[in-house]
Formats: structure tokens, sequence, C-alpha cells
């Protein structure tokens, strides 16, 4: 089974229920702005973002186009992440959508831009390889509580899983089991040179 069609067939199974946190969805308290020289392409790509409404979410806007943070826009890519929808690719989007996860921003438009008006494909700088300038940005700027277009406050609600699920191809898989608290156990394994 190939990665697109797993994830229809997780998302569309009564494996995942939606409930809620007991804690209010969240916001950036201002705009943070970074720009950087990329990792795969080499060109300059700057990005800002800003704060959301409750529901909105995570979104990328490139070329007026918004690319929801979701993994129905997520496509197979070479040792990166990318988002895609109606022909524009963001590429290297998991440094910056885990560090928003890790400080629980909850809602935000992330608008990207690269020097190249006529790029289709754009990549979110990754810095030193890891979330940590992400962080520092999201920390400098806070965050605060997301209110609706009415001004009122929304409760988070997350995914829980009912039961255990497995998805493998070639030598990756992936499992998940229900539980209160997120536990992440991750592992790679590159071959040794001859």
């Amino acid at each position: 089974m190939h990665l697109p069609a797993a994830i229809n067939s997780f998302k569309s199974s009564n494996l995942i229920s939606w409930k809620t946190t007991g804690k209010l969805q969240q916001t950036l308290a201002g705009c943070i702005e970074l720009s950087r020289k990329t990792l795969q392409s080499g060109k300059v790509s700057k990005v800002k973002i800003w704060p959301g409404f409750t529901g909105q979410g995570r979104y990328f806007e490139f070329h007026s186009n918004l690319i929801p943070a979701s993994i129905d826009f997520v496509r197979e890519s070479l040792l990166c992440t990318s988002l895609c929808k109606d022909g524009y690719k963001i590429r290297t989007v998991e440094h910056l959508l885990s560090a928003l996860e890790a400080k629980g921003i909850d809602n935000c438009r992330i608008q990207i831009q690269s020097l190249d008006s006529e790029d289709t494909e754009v990549e979110v700088p990754i810095f030193d390889g890891s979330a940590n300038a992400w962080v520092e940005a999201i920390e400098q700027v806070g965050r605060k509580e997301a209110l609706d277009r009415c001004g009122n406050n929304v409760e988070k609600l997350a995914p829980y899983l009912s039961e255990p699920f497995y998805f493998s191809r070639n030598d990756s898989f992936m499992v998940a089991f229900p539980a209160s608290k997120v536990h992440i156990s991750c592992g790679i394994d590159f071959p040794k040179g001859k």
C-alpha cells in the first residue's frame, strides 16, 4: 500500500476520534520574520508567520495560494517533507511545523517567498538542521489565546486512537498505539559504505 492510500485508509476508519483537551486554541502573540539560504535549492527564502484565528489551523501562503499544513497535502519527497497543492510545492516543512506543534501554536498563517517570483516550489529554511531557530523565534514573540472572528475562544481538539495501527513499506514501518500521552520513538539505520 502506498503512503497516500494508507493515510486515507487510516483517516476514513474508526481508528481515530476527536476529543476535547480542556485547553484553548493558541496562536502567536506577534509576527515572526526569518530568511535564509535554503539547503537543497540554495535559494533564499523569506518566511513570515502571522497570528491566526481559531479553527484556521496552520497553513502556508505561497504566491497567494493557501496550502494547509495537513497530511492531506503531503507528497513523497527525497530527504524532506513536502506539501503540495494546485501545482505549488513547499519543501522542508518538518522543522518549522515541529516547532509550532512543540510550542503549542495551533493557528497561524505562514507566508513564504523565494526571491524568484516564477518559482512554483519553495523551501523553508532549516538553519542549523534543527528546529531551534524556529523555537527561539516563537519563544521571543510568545503565544496567546486564539480567538474566532467574533472574539470568542475555542477549545482545542486532539485525535485519539482507538486501537493499534501498523503501516510498512519496503524497510520502513510505523506503529501507533492508543495512549493517554504522546510518546514517540524512532530510529534510522543507514547502510554502511563498502
